[in-house]
């Protein structure tokens, strides 16, 4: 990426609530510095305080995951949306936890054996490319981070190749406007443009939900 800021940052947003400061979004500086401290990171995305806006429990049941079914949650960090997939898709099921940090690989990595899951794999990715057979996926799940890839265009077209018939792109994005935290504002992307991008790309919006109160929750399929 140009600017690399997060080369580990590229599919690993955290949720912005800097211990220090849990109410004001973060400068690229302090973002910068969180990245580069994985202790802190990690802290960061797993911070009790998270559940407040994310709300994961209503994100899941929003999504009506089914037995059986193969998710990739790309941007994975610490396993905070994978592990709870895993209890979601059952033994039949599959999540892929794909990152790019080998930080948080291995720190998923000694979660999913302490819990013993066996239907939830660690992905260690490309920053272009997340490493997934063609055909595989029934839900590509990205969660604070899609404004970090730098090719989309790319990326989307890979996506494509490996949902399988009828998959389902979820993308949970904080909104570009003034929020009391999150990402920097220039960094953010607008809800109509990522819609416009999905579009030009050959997707449509199947669904939004509109519960959470600082993200966009998009649904897009295959046009």
């Amino acid at each position: 990426m140009k600017t690399r800021i997060a080369i580990s940052a590229l599919i690993l947003l955290p949720p912005f609530l800097a211990a220090q400061n849990p109410t004001k979004p973060l400068t690229m500086e302090e973002m910068h510095r969180l990245h580069q401290d994985s202790k802190a990171y990690i802290a960061s995305l797993e911070d009790p305080r998270r559940d407040e806006y994310q709300k994961p429990h209503d994100v899941i049941m929003a999504l009506g995951l089914k037995e059986g079914e193969v998710v990739a949650d790309i941007g994975a960090g610490s396993g905070y949306f994978s592990l709870r997939f895993a209890h979601h898709v059952g033994d039949e099921g599959r999540v892929y936890a794909v990152d790019i940090n080998p930080d948080m690989i291995v720190y998923m990595n000694r979660r999913i054996r302490d819990m013993q899951l066996k239907n939830i794999v660690t992905v260690l990715a490309a920053p272009d490319d997340p490493l997934l057979m063609d055909a595989s996926i029934d839900r590509f799940f990205i969660c604070d981070t899609w404004h970090h890839i730098e090719n989309k265009t790319q990326y989307l077209a890979l996506m494509k190749k490996m949902l399988k018939p009828g998959g389902q792109v979820i993308m949970i994005d904080f909104q570009k406007k003034d929020l009391p935290l999150g990402p920097p504002f220039e960094i953010k992307i607008a809800r109509e443009d990522l819609v416009r991008q999905m579009e030009t790309n050959g997707f449509k919006l199947a669904n939004e939900h509109t519960f959470l109160p600082y993200q966009y929750f998009l649904v897009f399929m295959l046009k």
